[in-house]
């Protein structure tokens, strides 16, 4: 079974693996196919689901929702984690796509998110992306009302610099409980930014998205290399893909983060735990790296 994991000093308990839900729309589900593959993720142990308010076009929750209403003994086994902040045209009101972190919609999108999610709290909401005229004072009044109601277990951010963690961190009198960053062998400035260091220092788990490179690292040919020296990793840790392996690099951060796996092959998802039993060592670490970048260490 997958690892249980506290993802901050005052934060809940995950499982060290996440599903995410941010392509939901693309796998063709029916809501009872779609309440039989959530079960069986959580008979896996994966029991954190990822959601955003803005996934499929404004659709994803929903649809998790009607699978949700089909079983909903399953709520009991599980942790929803969802984000809100991002304005995009799908919805014709907005002219543009944008960034809202107002007190009133922060409180309206959770209040939506629990609507089609068929649920009556979010163990953790996010702020989806930083936001130029973000308030600090503002999220912080939200996030205290969200919590004060029962609504929203706990909060964190996503995307977010040090300094912009930080910031609002300071208005809060509970820890935010991650920051879910991109963190892939084909995406690699948060491991010496001082976005993971930060994390590091404060205890907290990252969560981590685009652990593939949203599928670049299976069809760009520019990660040939890249896949070449997976494919031996893979090789001499006796792995059954190179999926298992970057999962296995990213397991290796001391940040520690909890991987978020996208995909809807109940089968691709059970490969992937068995990242957890790889033991990757520094070099083999540096390899993968160095093959993904094109260049060795300074």
């Amino acid at each position: 079974m997958v690892q249980r994991i506290t993802l901050a000093p005052q934060g809940p308990e995950f499982s060290r693996f996440v599903m995410g839900y941010w392509r939901l729309m693309d796998w063709n589900m029916s809501a009872q196919q779609l309440a039989s593959f959530i079960e069986a993720h959580l008979d896996l142990g994966i029991t954190t689901v990822d959601h955003a308010d803005i996934y499929g076009g404004y659709q994803c929750e929903a649809a998790f929702g009607e699978a949700m209403k089909l079983a909903p003994a399953l709520r009991q086994r599980m942790e929803i984690v969802t984000k809100c902040g991002i304005a995009t045209t799908a919805k014709t009101e907005h002219a543009l796509g944008h960034y809202i972190t107002d007190r009133d919609h922060i409180i309206q999108s959770a209040e939506q998110s629990l609507t089609h999610l068929a649920t009556d709290h979010i163990d953790l909401l996010l702020i989806h992306r930083p936001d130029p005229l973000m308030d600090a004072d503002e999220v912080a009044e939200a996030f205290l009302a969200l919590h004060q109601s029962g609504k929203v277990r706990h909060f964190g951010v996503s995307n977010f610099t040090p300094a912009q963690f930080a910031l609002l961190q300071s208005r809060l009198p509970f820890t935010l409980a991650t920051n879910q960053v991109e963190i892939s062998p084909v995406y690699q400035p948060l491991l010496l930014d001082g976005t993971l260091d930060q994390l590091q220092q404060l205890r907290i788990r990252p969560m981590a998205w685009s652990c593939l490179g949203g599928g670049r690292l299976f069809n760009d040919e520019s990660f040939q290399p890249l896949r070449d020296e997976l494919a031996q990793v893979a090789q001499e840790l006796n792995a059954e893909s190179i999926e298992q392996v970057v999962y296995a690099w990213i397991l290796r951060l001391p940040s520690k983060p909890l991987p978020i796996i996208g995909s809807g092959k109940i089968e691709r998802v059970r490969s992937a735990l068995a990242a957890e039993q790889l033991q990757m060592t520094r070099q083999q670490w540096f390899r993968i790296r160095k093959a993904a970048l094109g260049y060795d260490v300074p």
